[in-house]
């Protein structure tokens, strides 16, 4: 009966289709490069199911772009969502968590001007893979900016988080799980792994109003600024009805605090002063999705959103979730 049900709702595709019906000048093109998105989704989930069959589990020996150790997962999962996008000439180009620059995308005669950009970062959580720990993929899609005629720039990828055409994240964990937005709310597609199909699981999801969960990773209490320790400290008051849970993977954690309520926290600290998340591969895409679902997300002092990137691979502080539990926190930052 709980199969029926579920195969009784919209598939992604349908979904697609459906929303594309909304806007007549539509050419199809964005409902491509979600398709090639949720492809290369469904290739890694496989690959990440069976991981411990195959040679696939731990480090390959190199570092990537930010000088931290690669995962063989992490090259598997960056080769395959860059070939899905590449290989069907969707997307002009492409900027990867896992490579130093942008990647040009040459198009084909028959998608000369294909006007979308796609930031990525292919497999998030890539720590978490030898102890089979939830991962996920989380990615944002731009309109270039530079005339269509010549090669992409780095500017049209350095573009403020407010330009985004659609967020997502791809959580592969007990289910895999598609969540994406285009600006009018947020849903989730669960895949049926024996058909190959993302099935509407998650409609319009939004934050609850309330929450009582805190993620962090507290191990670096001793080196975060004063703000953080005063908000922490309180937060395990006798009378705060608080709880800390924290993976350690983001998409997971962000998962979580969507449904059940929560903040989740990544301040600077000794090791990392400007914060350790990507602004464009984590933070922009992430902070679309949430304050889609009605919360917000912030740096130490600004809307991530509004923050002017000024490299590929800027890292930022980075705090989301509640509406409430933000502005419990503002008043301390």
């Amino acid at each position: 009966c709980n199969i029926q049900s579920k195969q009784s709702m919209h598939t992604l595709g349908e979904f697609l289709i459906a929303s594309q019906q909304k806007h007549p000048a539509s050419t199809g093109e964005f409902s491509k490069v979600i398709h090639a998105l949720r492809l290369a989704a469904k290739v890694v989930s496989h690959k990440v199911n069976k991981a411990g069959l195959i040679d696939i589990i731990g480090a390959n020996g190199v570092t990537n772009a930010q000088g931290e150790s690669q995962q063989k997962l992490d090259v598997y999962a960056h080769e395959t969502f860059i070939g899905s996008l590449t290989n069907r000439k969707i997307v002009c180009g492409i900027a990867s968590e896992e490579a130093d620059d942008f990647i040009e995308v040459h198009n084909s005669t028959e998608n000369p001007e294909s006007k979308y950009i796609v930031l990525i970062d292919p497999l998030d959580g890539s720590s978490n893979i030898d102890v089979n720990v939830s991962l996920g993929t989380i990615f944002s899609i731009y309109k270039r900016i530079s005339p269509s005629t010549g090669p992409v720039t780095q500017e049209d990828f350095l573009q403020k988080g407010t330009e985004q055409v659609a967020a997502g994240y791809i959580l592969y964990g007990t289910s895999t799980l598609f969540v994406y937005t285009t600006g009018n709310g947020v849903n989730g597609f669960t895949l049926n792994p024996a058909i190959g199909t993302f099935y509407l699981s998650h409609p319009d999801i939004t934050l609850p109003p309330k929450g009582h969960i805190y993620s962090i990773n507290e191990a670096n209490f001793a080196t975060f600024p004063e703000s953080i320790k005063d908000f922490l400290k309180n937060r395990k008051a006798e009378d705060q009805k608080y709880t800390t849970r924290y993976i350690g993977s983001m998409v997971s954690d962000i998962h979580r605090n969507m449904l059940k309520g929560g903040l989740y926290l990544y301040p600077p600290n000794q090791k990392s002063p400007q914060g350790k998340l990507r602004l464009l591969y984590e933070c922009n895409p992430i902070a679309f999705i949430v304050e889609q679902a009605g919360g917000e997300a912030i740096s130490m002092d600004q809307r991530i959103m509004e923050i002017d990137p000024n490299t590929l691979h800027q890292r930022v502080p980075f705090f989301c979730g509640n509406k409430e539990m933000v502005a419990i926190l503002k008043s301390y930052l």
